[in-house]
């Protein structure tokens, strides 16, 4: 048997090399390959991680949040395996294991945190049973893959149901991820903001997800809204409500940098993005739940620098770029909130694609408050990608004027050659890699 491991070990870790020699990024290919060799190599590598196993899930967050939490361990002087990349169905986590791995099939880590995309923890589950499962909302996302959110939250349940010994670190915010933590008999704890922190005005036109309680079908009432449906709620039918906050973030301020109170320490962040206080104290609350002491967590937000396109930047000639991936309704709109927090004149790129990955369905653009684009001191707004002609539209229909130009990297040469100097790309999933490596190509070359 272990030949069998160290043969898949070897022949993945070559492929991941040829891969990436030919510009692609490989890491499900080599999963792909690894468990063809050998059916239970998962299995086999995820045994040897000697203390826990964390996973995370969640229609928005999931990256940013889980290689976080790495950051934050490793920071504490342990060993830790991760899915950087956000491969995140059964290959890629077999990946994130496998090019770890030793040549001789042996693997050296303390902790594991593993991103695993909702619809894939059924697969997943049965190779390992994890010891905590971060949960960070859940929204309306992709409906030609994941169908209605009642679907998505039957496989978590299920999976959860593959663990019963997994211990929940829920956002206590959300009344589907609270119900879902309630309802399946797993230990849990919860995370939120316990305090409204925000003017409604910001957030009144949101599309609202899961209004009605899951206990007993009654309109949930809200004392207020964060953003979408994360607040506190109560049903006055049956008493389902927001549960009590293990993790409170107290203090929150937002804008150009993020800074909140938890357990008596003062977590500060240089991150836009109000959404992101929920990704810092997810992360925080998981390893505190396991017993880490995160001394240096604030160090670790000092020197985080994020990668894959969660609110990656760039410096390209005279021009500072920030690349964020918005997939959803609910992930765009807090795009947009974080974009409106730089007062400064900035030109926009969007980039939509309709690929598998993306979902073929593109709707959810109708769901999106684009009209808030005219509130932001854009000088300069260009739609691209394959669906550039239907972003175009959309925004049309808010009056909203745009450039088309479908090639992202011709758009984002435009933007650096006669902008502000300040550029906001955002684009959805497969479009993501493509731009980020033509981002670092760009940020190489002379000026």
């Amino acid at each position: 048997m272990i030949l069998r491991r160290m043969l898949a070990i070897w022949i993945s870790k070559a492929t991941c090399v040829v891969c990436k020699l030919a510009g692609k990024q490989g890491v499900t290919l080599a999963g792909k390959i690894a468990l063809k060799i050998d059916p239970k190599i998962l299995m086999e590598l995820s045994g040897q991680v000697r203390k826990k196993i964390f996973i995370t899930c969640g229609t928005n967050g999931k990256t940013t949040t889980n290689n976080l939490l790495c950051s934050a361990i490793e920071a504490e002087g342990e060993k830790v395996i991760c899915n950087h990349t956000g491969s995140n169905m059964l290959n890629g986590v077999i990946s994130a294991f496998v090019l770890a791995a030793k040549w001789n099939g042996k693997l050296d880590a303390d902790y594991a945190c593993i991103e695993i995309d909702e619809a894939s923890t059924v697969r997943v589950l049965p190779y390992f049973k994890p010891d905590y499962m971060i949960l960070t909302n859940l929204f309306r996302d992709q409906l030609d893959r994941y169908g209605e959110i009642d679907i998505t939250m039957e496989l978590l349940k299920k999976a959860m149901h593959m663990a019963p010994d997994m211990t929940l670190v829920v956002n206590g915010d959300d009344a589907l991820s609270a119900f879902l933590a309630k309802d399946s008999g797993n230990k849990y704890v919860t995370f939120g903001i316990g305090k409204q922190c925000q003017q409604e005005k910001e957030n009144a036109r949101e599309i609202r997800e899961g209004q009605f309680c899951k206990c007993c079908g009654e309109k949930l009432n809200y004392h207020f809204y964060h953003y979408s449906q994360l607040g506190d709620y109560e049903c006055p039918n049956c008493g389902f409500k927001r549960p009590k906050l293990d993790f409170d973030a107290e203090n929150v301020k937002s804008g150009g940098k993020l800074s909140f109170d938890v357990d008596n320490r003062k977590i500060k962040a240089n991150y836009r993005g109000f959404y992101n206080v929920y990704n810092i104290l997810a992360a925080y609350a998981a390893a505190r739940t396991a017993g880490l002491e995160l001394k240096n967590y604030n160090k670790v937000l000092a020197d985080y620098n994020p990668q894959n396109g969660r609110m990656e930047h760039f410096h390209i000639k005279n021009t500072d770029v920030l690349l964020n991936l918005a997939k959803n309704p609910a992930g765009f709109n807090q795009n947009i909130s974080a974009v409106q927090e730089d007062d400064k004149p900035k030109d926009i790129i969007v980039l939509i694609n309709d690929k598998d990955q993306d979902g073929t369905d593109i709707s959810w653009l109708w769901d999106v408050d684009f009209d808030r684009f005219q509130d932001m001191n854009a000088a300069s707004i260009t739609v691209s990608g394959i669906r550039c002609q239907d972003m175009r539209l959309r925004l049309k229909y808010v009056d909203i004027p745009s450039r088309l130009e479908p090639d992202v990297e011709k758009a984002i040469r435009s933007r650096i050659a006669d902008g502000t100097g300040n550029l906001y790309v955002l684009v959805n999933y497969t479009a993501l890699y493509d731009t980020h490596n033509i981002l670092k190509k760009l940020e190489q070359e002379k000026a």
